[in-house]
């Protein structure tokens, strides 16, 4: 097999691959809303109060653009608020405390901003309801 047919071949599984790429960034973020909202299914912020500042708004950003990019319904939209709470969040809550991810525990916030980014410009794949809506195209 040629590397040319290795490209073409692995290129034709890319709006799957995109699909299944977004249900889980999508899914990780809804569980990151759930948890700061609902301190479910783990506790990994504590108590959350309605309206508290800015941590409630970001739950609820996280649940609605989590559950929207997990199905593949407005992801680009979605997923543009969502890279922008994650800029925000490390800006915000980790830059602070050091220069590079690693040092200030940004590393999650970084890649999801940047997963979501990508997802601004490739959209929800194949199997999303974006594709559905838009009568199947990719």
């Amino acid at each position: 097999m040629t590397s040319r047919s290795i490209h073409a071949r692995l290129s034709s599984y890319s709006p799957a691959a995109i699909s299944v790429f977004r249900a889980v960034i999508g899914f990780l973020y809804l569980c990151q809303g759930l948890s700061a909202l609902f301190r479910w299914p783990a506790d990994v912020v504590g108590t959350v109060h309605v309206g508290d500042w800015p941590l409630w708004y970001a739950g609820v950003i996280e649940l609605v653009a989590g559950l929207l990019i997990l199905v593949g319904l407005f992801t680009r939209i979605a997923a543009f608020i969502a890279s922008g709470e994650m800029a925000v969040a490390y800006f915000w809550h980790h830059q602070p405390h050091g220069l590079l991810p690693i040092q200030n525990k940004g590393e999650l916030a970084t890649m999801f901003c940047f997963a979501f980014l990508l997802l601004v410009f490739t959209g929800g794949g194949r199997y999303a309801l974006d594709a559905r809506r838009r009568g199947g195209r990719s």
